[in-house]
């Protein structure tokens, strides 16, 4: 089979924004893994309101989408806080099993109240950019594409640098590290545990209101999403939120790939053939397992 080159590099091209949105999902779930050690299956209802959120917020502003990206931002992160201090604060650090069965109840109220209030009809939304984009050659991308994934950019420096030089980051990352050293010198667990919860659900819905201009908003798209963003996870090597990021960018050029290349069904079953492919070969991950590794 003869390939094209440039064929080859719009896909490549492609695959690398749509990898930077799957890395903020599942650098979320990393995030609350490292410091609460439990699983958040109601992560993926937080990409969906963020969607949701752009898709309301835009026609409200004038199409204008800086300020309706923020608008979502905002609500999911205040989602983020009631689901922490309604449900995730009851739990004990590490209560892996209750964290699956509560969260999961959450997840499935959540869209089944999507589905009640929006109905399940898929929604396109539009912003002030429409499909206008820029060409480099044979090349194109549309600047919904480049904002998403400069926005997804922005956000992991932006992380980076909270993590690692900030009292609120340097907090986050002693609680994961060592919880009762952290303790000793007074960091709040519940403070810090909140903290991330937040902070992982406000990536969540960059994401989603990133997604929303990009392909049909529907109450069920977190979760066709949510379980690909554990496989990564998984693959990265547990709280390990570099290799959170290189899985999902991985995951980005597969897909485009193969749905490039071969039959479109496979796109699916992808990630999950390279998570048990890495499991067999690397049972800790691709990059060192550990409390929540930034670098």
């Amino acid at each position: 089979m003869d390939i094209d080159p440039v064929y080859l590099l719009q896909l490549t091209v492609n695959g690398i924004m749509l990898g930077l949105l799957y890395a903020l999902i599942a650098v979320g779930l990393a995030l609350i893994f490292g410091v609460l050690e439990i699983v958040n299956f109601a992560h993926g209802e937080f990409l969906m309101a963020g969607a949701f959120a752009m898709a309301f917020a835009l026609p409200a502003m004038g199409l204008s989408y800086w300020p309706s990206l923020f608008a979502a931002i905002v609500v999911t992160a205040v989602g983020g806080l009631i689901l922490y201090d309604l449900f995730l604060s009851r739990l004990q650090r590490g209560a892996f099993e209750r964290s699956i069965l509560i969260t999961l109840a959450i997840s499935i109220i959540l869209l089944h109240a999507a589905q009640l209030a929006f109905s399940a009809n898929p929604r396109m939304v539009d912003t002030q950019y429409g499909f206008d984009g820029f060409s480099v050659g044979a090349i194109r991308v549309t600047w919904t594409r480049v904002i998403g994934a400069g926005a997804a950019v922005a956000a992991f420096a932006l992380l980076y640098a909270l993590l690692n030089h900030t009292q609120f980051g340097r907090a986050m990352r002693a609680i994961a590290q060592n919880r009762e050293a952290a303790l000793m010198v007074g960091i709040k667990p519940r403070t810090v545990a909140r903290n991330a919860v937040v902070l992982a659900t406000a990536l969540c819905g960059l994401a989603g209101a990133a997604l929303a201009p990009v392909q049909l908003v529907t109450p069920a798209m977190g979760q066709a999403l949510i379980f690909k963003a554990f496989a990564l996870v998984i693959i990265g090597g547990l709280g390990n939120i570099p290799g959170a990021i290189a899985a999902a960018l991985l995951l980005g050029l597969i897909e485009s790939w193969i749905g490039g290349f071969f039959e479109i069904v496979w796109q699916e079953a992808a990630v999950f053939v390279l998570m048990i492919g890495v499991l067999c070969l690397r049972p800790e991950g691709l990059f060192k397992r550990g409390a929540m590794r930034v670098g």
